[in-house]
């Protein structure tokens, strides 16, 4: 699987360098960051749909960690608007999302005394992952049907095989009849690649006693491992496989930070990559490390990621209010979430001061 990511982030880094940056040279090595599923994903092509319904996501909504070991940048806005994520745009009408962000604070505002503490926060976090864990079960019936159209309630790995194929663009009654007759599918290296992390992912997911079939509930932690602690352990192990650089099943400061190998061509690309290294060094230290050892276990980065572990909520609360808390009181008011909104809802609200009390 590792060399799944490698591949894939080569191509990754191509795209971005083109489109965006120009900085970068595509050399790597198998130190550098792994890339996402979904940079494989032709979001132009006729079978992405059929692609999206099937595949599993790289992006989980409430998870820390991205599938590919990136950190999630919208986790705080994911964790505090819940399924009202998408009401937030960018593009939006400011005095609409000011609005919609006062109704929230009150809400938050469980005990009415227009104060926001780390315990009325942490239990608006659970509310609000609990809210995505919904999501994903709604999304799964929709992709379980996708995969089981007889609807007899499970499905095998070849025909789960069969529909990835097809909707890669290969003839699906060649590949079922290949795959019948145990026949050398003859597919691209890199599809080889993806059906090898998949065959892995699906039998990580088929509970015992393993029947190779996954039923709709297995089929969810096949697409999303966070609903599952034997997938989300699974997870955990495929981020630490593809980062840990000398094999010893632990992550150091330096294997989570290691940045992708080229050749720095001017300053902004280097602010990127100090940027990065910022961001995960601050991570590994104040928050996924635990005991601050310097070394960062399985066990870890798996309780740092579970999103339904309630202490990490109640960690996130306080993280998330000393952000905002101008007045250093450990509680959250109305006008500084306002005027922090961007923290909390990926976009800026100008005049967030303005009539702040007279909402009230």
């Amino acid at each position: 699987m590792a060399n799944y990511w490698r591949t894939a982030w080569r191509r990754h880094l191509l795209a971005v360098s083109m489109a965006l940056f120009c900085l970068l040279h595509n050399t790597m090595d198998v130190h550098a960051r792994p890339a996402n599923m979904s940079s494989l994903k032709d979001k132009n092509s006729p079978t992405s749909k059929e692609e999206n319904e099937i595949l599993p996501p790289d992006h989980l909504n409430g998870m820390k960690l991205e599938m590919d070991g990136h950190i999630n940048k919208g986790f705080h806005q994911e964790v505090f608007l819940g399924k009202e994520m998408e009401e937030f745009e960018e593009d939006s009408e400011p005095r609409r999302n000011r609005n919609k962000l006062i109704d929230i604070f009150r809400k938050v505002d469980f005990n009415k005394d227009k104060s926001v503490s780390a315990k009325e926060m942490q239990r608006w976090i659970v509310e609000k992952t609990e809210e995505h864990f919904q999501e994903a079960v709604r999304e799964n019936k929709m992709s379980f049907h996708a995969v089981d159209p007889d609807g007899d309630g499970h499905v095998t790995w070849d025909e789960y095989r069969v529909k990835f194929l097809a909707s890669k663009g290969f003839n699906k009654k060649e590949m079922a009849d290949k795959i019948k007759n145990s026949e050398e599918l003859k597919v691209d290296e890199e599809t080889q690649e993806v059906l090898e992390s998949l065959k892995d992912r699906w039998f990580q997911a088929d509970n015992p006693p393993a029947d190779q079939l996954l039923n709709e509930d297995e089929f969810l932690s096949f697409l999303h491992p966070e609903h599952s602690k034997g997938m989300l352990k699974y997870m955990v192990k495929e981020i630490v496989r593809d980062l840990d650089q000398d094999s010893d099943k632990k992550l150091t400061l330096s294997e989570f930070i290691s940045l992708p190998m080229g050749t720095v061509e001017n300053q902004q690309a280097q602010d990127i990559d100090d940027d990065w290294v910022r961001e995960r060094k601050k991570e590994f230290e104040e928050v996924i490390d635990g005991n601050h050892d310097g070394i960062v276990t399985m066990e870890e980065l798996q309780e740092y990621m579970d999103p339904m572990n309630e202490y990490n909520a109640l960690n996130e609360a306080k993280q998330m209010i000393a952000v905002a808390d101008e007045n250093q009181n450990h509680n959250l008011e109305l006008e500084e979430i306002l005027k922090y909104s961007e923290y909390f809802t990926g976009s800026k609200l100008m005049d967030y001061a303005r009539n702040v009390h007279e909402e009230f």
